[in-house]
């Protein structure tokens, strides 16, 4: 007799207690479990120059917070680990739960694309309908490799791609009043 498995195993975020804390990156998303190893030196250091772009401009303006690797844990079987992101202030204290982690939608993510092929279309696909049907308003897609920034903006319910950065451009936002940097720059 042959016996198949006709349900998926759901994971939820009470679960990522039992793994182990190894370094590995534990994402959920619509209950399937994604692993990841810590990320490049390359890619680490061009998400760390977009958070210290948001931090300043949030510190001058006093609108928001950025957040450096942060979870959001939208639901039990959707629980991820952005590069970055970008609250305003009003929103912030409705999303942070006791633990300090986002239960919700922030205005702005920020993904750096990894090397892997996986990764990628983790980013650019999988993520990308999560954050969308979550709420978000703006997601920024940072390539290191071709150093460009893909940015998607909500539009009738749903984010879409409205242009690519290239070095030589400057990256603004509606979100983000009198904010600008250099694309070059986040890839000194």
């Amino acid at each position: 007799m042959n016996l198949s498995i006709s349900e998926k195993v759901l994971w939820q975020v009470d679960d990522l207690e039992g793994l182990p804390d190894n370094g590995d990156r534990y994402e959920i998303i619509d209950g399937e479990l994604f692993v990841s190893r810590s990320p490049h030196w390359e890619h680490q250091d061009a998400a760390g120059a977009i958070y210290t772009e948001l931090r300043l401009w949030s510190q001058k303006t006093g609108l928001g917070q950025a957040a450096f690797a942060p979870g959001i844990i939208f639901s039990q079987t959707n629980n991820v680990i952005p590069d970055v992101v970008w609250v305003s202030s009003d929103r912030l204290t409705q999303l942070l739960d006791r633990a300090g982690h986002l239960t919700g939608s922030p205005e702005l993510v920020v993904e750096v694309l990894s090397d892997s092929v996986r990764d990628k279309k983790r980013d650019r696909e999988t993520k990308l309908k999560l954050y969308s049907t979550e709420g978000v308003s703006e997601y920024w897609i940072v390539d290191r490799q071709t150093k460009t920034v893909e940015v998607y903006r909500r539009d009738r319910g749903i984010l879409k791609k409205t242009l690519t950065l290239f070095p030589g451009d400057r990256l603004t936002s509606p979100l983000l009043p009198e904010f600008n940097c250099e694309v070059d720059r986040l890839f000194a």
